[in-house]
């Protein structure tokens, strides 16, 4: 499962639906949503 840290709740928490992404600059990614608050949630590398 991957982990990554909710800015809104303030702590890692493990990240619901995680789909790989490459961002802008070409390094990938993984984003889904935070379980407690419902936010994005993105991890940079993984």
């Amino acid at each position: 499962m991957a982990e990554g840290y909710c800015v809104k709740d303030k702590k890692m928490v493990a990240i619901q639906n995680p789909q790989k992404i490459t961002m802008k600059n070409g390094r990938p990614a993984t984003q889904g949503t935070c379980p407690n608050c419902g936010g994005k949630v993105t991890r940079i590398g993984a």
